[in-house]
């Protein structure tokens, strides 16, 4: 009786401090949500995107989470360039964001160097470090020609204002060469490269 009494009285006093009893804790609090995309989710998108020519997908995306870890954009679109010393580049895709929405974007830019050919490629962009989507709107710098290339997959990176954009191509053609250019990200299809 006495045992029964105290145990009755250390549970009300555990009840009015303010600390549940270990049987009576509630469920923890889901985790928060994920503004980045793991490997396992790009690497699925791509195997969607580029079909079954994707094996040197996984090694490319490996190398660009190791380097940059994980991003909080990606962009899937084709594109299409040529150049003989002065390049050209054009394209269109999808921003993919899970806060802030899916958006389109278009881009095109110049490149100078010792550059040859001409291409035509699926595209994936991963996007790091983009503060809301209208970011992406503006010109990324970077070295085309010092790609990561397996498997049919090359891998460069752009950057500007901290963002790093680092395209992912497969595609057909004939390009080989080092250049420097840029490319400019814009809401609307435009044929001005500057």
């Amino acid at each position: 009786m006495r045992a029964t009494l105290r145990l009755t009285a250390l549970i009300l006093c555990l009840f009015a401090s303010g600390i549940e009893p270990a049987f009576s804790q509630s469920q923890p609090a889901p985790p928060p949500k994920r503004d980045t995309f793991s490997p396992d989710e790009i690497i699925r998108a791509g195997h969607q995107f580029f079909g079954s020519v994707s094996q040197g997908l996984a090694l490319v995306v490996e190398k660009a989470f190791s380097q940059w870890g994980e991003p909080n954009g990606y962009v899937l679109g084709q594109e299409g360039g040529g150049a003989f010393v002065v390049g050209l580049r054009y394209g269109d895709g999808v921003l993919y964001t899970r806060n802030a929405g899916d958006r389109r974007v278009f881009w095109e830019g110049p490149s100078i160097g010792f550059d040859a050919g001409g291409e035509g490629a699926r595209t994936m962009m991963l996007v790091y470090n983009l503060p809301a989507t209208g970011a992406i709107y503006q010109r990324f710098i970077g070295i085309d020609g010092s790609a990561y290339f397996v498997g049919g997959f090359g891998m460069t990176a752009l950057t500007a204002n901290n963002i790093v954009v680092v395209p992912i191509r497969s595609g057909v053609g004939f390009r080989l060469g080092a250049s420097i250019g840029y490319l400019k990200f814009t809401p609307h299809a435009t044929w001005n490269p500057f």
